[in-house]
């Protein structure tokens, strides 16, 4: 049965051939296989999504200053989009969640793969932190927000639609309390360890929260290592071997402001300030100066920002990551281990082995792989939508 309201919308008509994605349930059309748009929709605006002989394909949320000219809501034409298609969607992505992530730290809301485009939702206790980085959810956020007052155990809801990738959907960044105010600066609970969440100023909501179960896996390995953390943030992967009797963590991160966090993360958990070391600088040029200082550890952690936020970019952040993998292997002792991350979107699983694999080569080492690393299981990544799975890693032994 198809919804009534679906005539009354604006309508986008693919060119032929063009509907194939969408006949895969991927999520994105591109601006380039749209023959016309019928109607004159506003940026967000629900529009029916045509193949070119008028058979319904989709409802989505329009966007025209974006390559990705609409993005979809659903597939169903029966299904109606209003507020209360938010409401039935939040309701199941919480009760899809793992009841294991614990403390109240977890993803809610993982975009796409929720079948909420464009939207990320993070909850730290009783607050919720929102991402409306596309025009469909920038343009449904109020009704998003009471979706998740009513649903999601929480009082506060901060808004961080702050992203790059506004620009490129035509948005100006919005942040601030969409319900609620008070403290910005939270505590949580991770494995047992407790670290200080600035949800107004720390990177994308405030905390990493993909990579939980990472630095819990990667800490029990740091015990009586010497440990380099690059890319240390606010001492994430750093509490987490300190918390498994690390001999000593030395950390490089370019920003102050994380590093203070970082220096409170680790006296909140009762550890030694001697044990952990903190360099305000630039990876790149640190590595290289440990290098030629002979310096050797016996575990490296990379866990660098997104160096290419899409395919066009990887080519350029290829060199980056293989220079600072290159870099590691060289600092590594005989049967040290490397746990090495990206989480950019351009590059894939198999090329970012094919990196690290030929750093390893370059270095003039053996290497093998012990493990490769994803996100948490609270950041799901649909089956139709493979770019979900930006979070890759590799744990790496180099030889004796």
């Amino acid at each position: 049965m198809v919804d009534p309201n679906i005539s009354r919308l604006p309508k986008l008509i693919l060119k032929p051939g063009r509907e194939k994605s969408l006949l895969r349930r991927h999520p994105w059309i591109f601006s380039g296989a749209v023959q016309r748009v019928e109607g004159d929709p506003q940026p967000g605006e629900t529009v029916a999504i045509l193949a070119h002989d008028d058979e319904f394909l989709a409802s989505a949320a329009w966007s025209p200053a974006s390559q990705i000219a609409a993005r979809v809501w659903s597939f169903d034409p029966a299904e109606r989009i209003d507020a209360g298609f938010f409401e039935r969607r939040i309701r199941a992505a919480i009760k899809a969640r793992p009841a294991t992530t614990g403390a109240g730290a977890m993803r809610l809301i993982n975009a796409e793969s929720d079948g909420l485009p464009g939207l990320v939702v993070d909850r730290y206790g009783r607050v919720a932190v929102l991402q409306a980085t596309s025009a469909g959810a920038a343009v449904w956020k109020r009704a998003i927000a009471d979706a998740l007052l009513a649903q999601a155990s929480v009082d506060r809801i901060y808004e961080r639609s702050d992203s790059d990738v506004m620009e490129l959907e035509g948005l100006a960044p919005s942040t601030g309390w969409l319900h609620g105010g008070g403290a910005t600066r939270l505590q949580i609970e991770e494995c047992g360890l407790r670290f200080i969440v600035d949800i107004a100023r720390g990177h994308k909501t405030g905390f990493y929260l993909d990579q939980r179960e990472n630095r819990d896996f990667v800490g029990r390995l740091a015990a009586g290592r010497e440990v380099l953390n690059c890319f240390g943030y606010t001492g994430g992967f750093a509490v987490h071997a300190l918390a498994h009797a690390a001999v000593s963590v030395l950390s490089i991160e370019s920003s102050a402001e994380a590093i203070a966090l970082a220096a409170e993360n680790v006296a909140l958990n009762g550890f030694a300030a001697d044990k952990a070391q903190w360099l305000e600088a630039d990876v790149f040029r640190q590595l290289r100066e440990l290098r030629d200082a002979q310096r050797l550890f016996d575990l490296i952690v990379l866990d660098p920002p997104k160096f290419a936020p899409t395919p066009a970019t990887a080519e350029r952040a290829a060199r980056g990551y293989k220079d600072i993998n290159l870099l590691a292997f060289k600092l590594l002792r005989p049967g040290g281990l490397l746990a090495t991350f990206s989480c950019s979107g351009g590059i894939s699983r198999d090329l970012f082995q094919k990196i690290v694999a030929g750093a390893a080569v370059d270095a003039g080492v053996d290497a093998v792989i012990l493990r490769r690393f994803e996100a948490a299981a609270d950041h799901p990544v649909s089956l139709h939508f493979p770019e979900g799975e930006y979070l890759k890693g590799l744990l790496c032994r180099k030889g004796l």
